[in-house]
């Protein structure tokens, strides 16, 4: 099950990002279904998951093209409520050539999920289950449910994304698996993550509440704390074009993997070669692989 957010993405390729004050010429305006929540819960779905999204569309335009672009993928909308106060969200993503993004998001409907989708969420849980949560909708409802999940037995996966300048580590709830990238890792820990050295120690701040931790590092791979060890999972090369959903697609499949009974570690491996095929598509939904994508990646790099 994934508790969280529903874009619209608009995108616009650039030869380079602008820099303050500057005006950039780009190629066409592109329209991708988006959000960390809908995207994740897509990315472990197209991995063969079964997934129940929860969140918020508005009354507009977009919510049609985003509850379809779900369910075409085999995600369950049920638990998706249409909001008639606020507008469906947008995130508006300018990507470069080499595969560098920025993004700005204005959240609408998402920022009204609360005790509603919470209470869904308590009921719709079972032992064994996997709970995906981001920080694309209030603190205070990713906090309720990752008790609400944990109450219920589930495992409970927190991708602490996007952070908030005010955001600290006591703040976060208490989850399982808590997936952070390098920038989201040094301003949690306080320290400097620039290389897997950094992300060990950075992960062992981290992975103090009792939680394991992956820090992600693009090409330098990812670094798994768990029970006071430390253990590096290596990147897959590829040609990147853009990078906008690489992490929804390691936590999409990080979860599936967990769902199926697997170790953190194998978890990690499928999370590293998903988040890599991610990165050689534009977009962020269109850009997810598909397990038998995945598989070769796999397959490719252990012959």
């Amino acid at each position: 099950m994934v508790l969280g957010s529903i874009n619209l993405d608009l995108v616009v390729r650039l030869a380079s990002l602008p820099r303050p004050g500057e005006t950039v010429v780009g190629d066409r305006l592109l329209r991708f279904p988006g959000g960390k929540g809908a995207n994740q819960a897509v990315a472990a779905a197209r991995l063969g998951a079964q997934v129940r999204m929860l969140g918020r569309v508005g009354n507009d335009g977009f919510a049609e093209e985003l509850l379809n672009g779900l369910a075409d993928d085999g995600v369950d909308v049920s638990g998706i409520a249409r909001d008639g106060e606020e507008p469906s969200g947008a995130a508006l993503i300018l990507v470069e050539k080499g595969g560098q993004n920025t993004i700005a998001i204005a959240p609408g409907a998402n920022w009204r999920v609360g005790s509603a989708e919470v209470g869904l969420l308590s009921g719709g849980l079972e032992p064994g289950d996997v709970l995906v949560l981001q920080l694309e909708v209030p603190l205070e409802t990713v906090r309720t449910a990752a008790e609400a999940g944990r109450g219920a037995g589930a495992r409970v996966v927190l991708n602490a994304a996007p952070v908030q300048p005010s955001l600290t580590l006591s703040a976060l709830p208490a989850v399982d698996l808590l997936v952070v990238n390098e920038g989201e890792a040094s301003r949690l820990s306080g320290l400097e993550v620039r290389d897997p050295a950094g992300a060990e120690q950075a992960a062992a701040v981290l992975g103090r509440a009792g939680s394991a931790v992956v820090v992600t590092l693009g090409a330098l791979g990812a670094v798994l704390w768990e029970r006071g060890k430390a253990e590096r999972i290596a990147a897959h090369p590829v040609q990147s074009v853009d990078t906008t959903a690489a992490g929804d697609a390691f936590v999409g499949a990080v979860a599936c993997a967990l769902a199926a009974g697997e170790s953190y570690p194998d978890a990690v491996r499928l999370g590293s070669a998903a988040g890599a095929l991610a990165t050689t598509k534009l977009g962020a939904r269109s850009s997810l692989p598909w397990l038998a994508e995945v598989r070769s990646l796999l397959g490719s790099n252990t012959r």
